[in-house]
């Protein structure tokens, strides 16, 4: 028969993931020969076969990826014979360009736990087995292409059972780059505070049984330390909140395994998955009553950050144990630690052991988060197990860097039709968190041989990240509005172009007014945007103080609403003195220190403090999630929406555009709060007025310009009633709604629209 031969091109996620095995098994299979090969942007598949045998290993190519494996171009040319004995991998090749992918971390799959636990197995307990489907990926890698020369496995030399695995095209461990066992790999070390090594028998049992006595570890992990401690000691968890200085936000959890998961909380299908999937992100899940876990591993919240292991560290140090804290390894506002020595220096005075190893993380990468709403994922932080995969966009242009906001930071790069959101950097007030910003970047241009054409950053003029941008020297740069940038992603990861209604709510970004926005309403697409709606504006007494401490928000909300009505002993519910508070009054009327602010976040945040659920927030956020956990007092899951607006939430027509007035329902609110009405009631009344006057004011503006499509985006889409109740009200009533669930609707995803908004700029210029 006539001989074809076919030379394959692909490009996606198909490095570090068992794709050559797959590929070398696949023609063997249909009886093929040629070779297949990495180079540094793609694979090569050089393929030939008697004819009508190559359409069925090109459709099955496609078909049976491998798990973890991402094909996102693929080309087929058809070459004249080459006679091929037999099929092999060849040796990687290196190009000068082109865009090479890494893999995100894969969680331990399930044969690698099945050798973990079974004594009988040559890696029985050992924390560092993984395959072609698992294991460690981006974290470890220095360069493209992916091969162990080019990781931190490379000072690993694989004694010759791991090489036989290696070289063995039937075995699940055929060239898995970071393949060991106990006899040629890392291994563990169980460490004093002052450097000295902890002499026992067995590693594990000697840290099971410090945890268990209260002891506070640092665990090195696999894109930075983790502190650990017994999550139903309450003296423990506390001793940690005080050392780590993190003194109410919420601390994540590690279960053992789905059944210790559901004793702590409630878990929908959707909820199972996402826990279970290869990226293994924190899922944020409703804690049942029931638990024994301390009170002040989440206070003031009805949820719980659980994750199963995704290393097989984690899973045999939790074989005996239920579950562990988990939470990142570094103080307050710093990276996460990543390096042995900087792990001794700034965890001092934490942690009281470290259970460290002798492989190298060479990036730094926090757990994601994930909370489930309307059955599907929303990141709330996109890092390990996500980062670096790509989304793919509706077109291609130039190559454009943006390096997004100050709060929550990412970057993000365009090239070709594919965008590269960077893991979470974290907020860059903290100049380590600068030093990661760059460290990081620099990383993903060498792996993806970035140049920009031009750099995308925000408005504001005095965020770090503005004046990095500004800074760079022979590439052109461009200011982006906050809220635009909000719209602008969530557009990009739906693969749209509007127009749209774009509801972009959050607590802040600078406006082209000077002003503080974070209620905005826009008329959008890619490129443009006009303001056509915005929340009213209200003082934010002390600027920036006033986001930090909320009962300033509440005293501007309450002088507002009350106006000459306004005595300082209405306000005493948030355990401030009336002389702070008549200061506060008058501070309300200067603009030097008192700028004006349209944010709903600041708007949750004045409601929240006028209930009495906190002044001082610990963490940016918690005077919102106070006020959305207060809706579930009494152990109700509330998410209903009321037939009419309980409050008088309102909207006129003010220099061209519409505002939402807000002073009548806050007068509301306090005299509600005065009578003594329950304030989880307080509570699902806002919110229920603020969904039913954003639904109106869509309904409103599809009238008047025509648009039945609505974007969601901006930090008040975390609200989980916000999330689910809005975008099935907008559907009941015709709407075709857009919403993120490939990068957070907060500031972590703002740098992807900060991205297109300027791509677009260039196309159309």
């Amino acid at each position: 028969m006539k001989r074809r031969r076919f030379e394959i091109l692909l490009t996606g996620i198909v490095q570090g993931v068992g794709f050559r095995p797959f590929v070398f098994r696949l023609a063997r299979r249909h009886g093929l020969q040629g070779y297949v090969l990495n180079r540094t942007a793609d694979v090569v598949i050089d393929v030939e076969g008697e004819n009508g045998s190559l359409e069925p290993f090109l459709r099955d190519l496609q078909e049976q990826i491998p798990p973890a494996a991402m094909i996102l171009d693929l080309a087929v040319r058809e070459r004249t014979p080459a006679n091929y004995s037999a099929f092999e991998i060849k040796k990687s090749e290196a190009q000068d360009r082109g865009t090479p992918l890494i893999s995100p971390d894969i969680a331990t799959c399930d044969l690698c736990r099945d050798e973990l636990f079974d004594a009988a197995d040559r890696r029985y307990g050992y924390p560092f087995t993984n395959c072609t489907n698992c294991g460690p990926r981006f974290t470890i890698t220095r360069s493209m292409p992916y091969d162990r020369v080019n990781t931190s496995m490379s000072r690993f030399r694989m004694c010759p059972d791991c090489q036989k695995e290696y070289d063995n095209p039937e075995h699940r461990r055929f060239h898995a780059q970071p393949n060991a066992c106990p006899k040629c790999g890392p291994h563990l070390r169980l460490v004093k505070a002052d450097g000295q090594e902890v002499a026992c028998d067995s590693i594990f049992q000697r840290v099971e049984k410090e945890l268990r006595a209260g002891k506070i570890l640092a665990i090195k992990g696999l894109g930075g330390y983790h502190l650990a401690v017994d999550p139903f000691n309450e003296n423990a968890v506390t001793r940690l909140r005080e050392r780590k200085g993190r003194w109410r936000k919420p601390l994540a959890l590690m279960v053992r395994d789905l059944e210790s998961a559901r004793e702590l909380c409630r878990l929908s299908k959707a909820e199972v998955r996402i826990m279970s999937s290869a990226a293994c992100p924190i899922l944020l899940a409703p804690r049942r009553p029931e638990s024994r876990i301390a009170p002040s591993v989440a206070p003031g919240t009805v949820e719980l950050g659980l994750m199963l292991p995704y290393t097989p560290l984690h899973h045999w140090l939790l074989r005996n144990l239920r579950a562990l804290v988990m939470t990142s390894g570094n103080r307050t506002d710093e990276p996460i630690v990543i390096k042995e020595k900087d792990a001794f220096e700034r965890l001092n005075g934490i942690a009281d052991l470290y259970l460290v190893h002798d492989r190298e993380i060479l990036v730094r990468s926090d757990d994601s988060v994930v909370r489930v709403m309307e059955g599907e994922p929303v990141l709330i932080r996109r890092s390990r197990g996500y980062a670096p995969s790509p989304l793919l966009l509706q077109h291609e242009g130039a190559r454009v860097l943006a390096v997004g906001a100050d709060l929550k930071n990412t970057f993000c790069l365009l090239q070709g039709n594919r965008a590269y959101p960077g893991q979470h950097i974290g907020d860059l007030e903290h100049p380590d968190a600068e030093h990661f910003f760059h460290e990081s970047l620099s990383h993903f241009q060498r792996m993806l041989n970035f140049e920009p054409e031009a750099v995308a950053h925000d408005l504001h003029p005095g965020y770090f990240s503005t004046g990095w941008a500004r800074r760079m020297d022979h590439v052109e740069t461009h200011a982006v509005q906050h809220h635009h940038a909000h719209i602008a992603s969530c557009l990009a990861e739906n693969r749209e172009q509007g127009p749209v209604i774009g509801l972009a709510m959050d607590g802040t970004g600078y406006g082209d007014d000077g002003q503080v926005w974070g209620g905005e309403v826009l008329l959008a697409d890619c490129a443009s945007y006009s303001r056509s709606a915005h929340f009213e504006y209200l003082p934010l007494p002390g600027g920036d103080a006033a986001i930090h401490e909320p009962w300033r928000m509440a005293v501007s909300a309450a002088v507002h609403a009350l106006g000459e009505d306004f005595e300082p002993s209405r306000l005493r519910t948030m355990s401030r003195d009336e002389e702070r508070i008549t200061a506060l009054a008058r501070l309300t009327r200067n603009r030097v220190f008192c700028p004006l602010t349209s944010s709903l976040g600041r708007l949750f945040d004045a409601v929240s403090a006028l209930l009495g659920l906190g002044g001082i927030a610990a963490y940016e956020g918690e005077a919102a999630i106070a006020l959305e956990m207060a809706m579930h007092e009494g152990g109700n899951r509330y998410r209903r929406v009321p037939g009419r607006p309980p409050l008088p939430l309102f909207w006129e027509e003010r220099d061209g555009q519409l505002e939402i007035r807000t002073g009548r329902a806050l007068r509301q609110i306090l005299d509600q709060i005065e009578r003594g009405k329950p304030r989880s009631r307080i509570a699902r009344d806002f919110h229920g007025s603020i969904v039913l006057v954003l639904a109106d004011l869509c309904d409103e503006l599809r009238r008047r310009h025509g648009i039945d499509i609505v974007a969601l985006s901006g930090g008040c889409f975390q609200n989980a009633y916000l999330a689910q109740v809005l975008p099935a009200l907008l559907r009941r009533r015709g709407f075709r709604v857009l919403c993120h669930h490939k990068v957070p609707p907060n500031d972590g995803g703002i740098s992807l629209g900060q991205a297109v908004v300027v791509r677009e700029r260039l196309r159309k210029r």
